[in-house]
């Protein structure tokens, strides 16, 4: 079997395409984490903090020297991150938790079996009415 047949049979599968619409929601619902982390609720915090911008938060490992650029550790941005991903973490329990919720309601309601069609009656009929005449 060749790469591209292979490959082909692996990109039509359904799987591949939902993880593939899964993974740009995914990168586009970060974004929008991550704005709301640094927009809305990073400065309220900063204000109750006392007026500290987390951006900002850093430590200066080595002075600027001449055009070379101070060398600094910025742990703000580090917490602004550990915020963006706890949210994100925390939606997508949220959404796994959802979907199982939806899964176990599914399963727990039973399917009826479907009426017998015409034929089948027909058939069932037959058969009585042999049964008794032998």
């Amino acid at each position: 079997m060749s790469i591209l047949k292979e490959f082909k049979e692996f990109a039509v599968k359904g799987n591949a395409v939902d993880m593939a619409v899964g993974i740009i929601i995914g990168a586009s619902f970060g974004k929008i984490i991550s704005s709301l982390v640094a927009d809305v609720i990073m400065p309220p915090i900063g204000v109750l903090v006392g007026g500290v911008d987390f951006t900002k938060l850093a430590v200066i490992l080595k002075e600027k020297v001449g055009d070379a650029p101070a060398v600094t550790l910025n742990y703000g941005n580090f917490i602004q991150s550990v915020v963006d991903f706890t949210i994100i973490a925390f939606a997508i329990f949220l959404v796994v938790k959802l979907i199982n919720n939806l899964k176990k309601q599914e399963a727990a309601t039973p399917v009826a079996p479907p009426e017998p069609t015409k034929e089948e009656l027909l058939l069932t009929e037959i058969r009585d009415l042999l049964k008794t005449k032998n």
